[in-house]
């Protein structure tokens, strides 16, 4: 075995001679349902489920990559960046060469519910998802991660809009 598929400690792949970096970005889009947040995922053509992403283009910072791509693999073109989520990285192997894929995740939020799967990249279906759901269906450990820190991003902004104003209804009393 090369030293390129050598683990380093905490099972973590060592960076070596040969290995090719590619960079993506991504978007956990959600949207607020009756029952908290819905979030979008994304099937591909190997049938696993995870979130829209994508190779960070020439002269395009990741934070447009992340919206251009969940544009495209989702069709939904309105969605609002809430803040960076995480980046994740992996290793995997494609045509023989040991790829290191670093990908950032960006926390968006829409009110729209229409998506269209973009087929021609290998995208079959898109599916607006509970976190229990998402939990159960994303196919990787990294990207379940990343859905948790997403969710408790949302509920902490939650918590803090809650504590900043008090609801319409309550009003303080009168000095009389």
């Amino acid at each position: 075995m090369s030293s390129a598929g050598k683990k380093s400690r905490g099972g973590r792949r060592k960076r070596t001679r040969g290995t090719k970096r590619e960079t993506s970005a991504g978007g956990v889009v959600y949207r607020t349902g009756h029952d908290g947040p819905r979030f979008l995922l994304i099937r591909d053509s190997y049938g696993h489920w995870g979130f829209p992403k994508g190779h960070v283009e020439r002269g395009e910072g990741a934070e447009a990559a992340a919206l251009r791509e969940v544009r495209e693999e989702t069709g939904l073109r309105e969605a609002a960046v809430r803040g960076t989520i995480a980046t994740i990285d992996w290793f995997f192997r494609f045509r023989g060469a040991l790829i290191h894929k670093n990908c950032q995740f960006f926390l968006m939020e829409t009110d729209r519910q229409n998506t269209k799967p973009q087929r021609s990249e290998g995208i079959t279906a898109c599916r607006w998802a509970t976190l229990a759901e998402a939990s159960r269906l994303i196919a990787y450990e990294n990207a379940r991660t990343v859905l948790r820190r997403a969710h408790d991003m949302i509920t902490a902004e939650i918590g803090r809009t809650s504590r900043a104003a008090p609801p319409a209804s309550v009003r303080p009393a009168r000095a009389g």
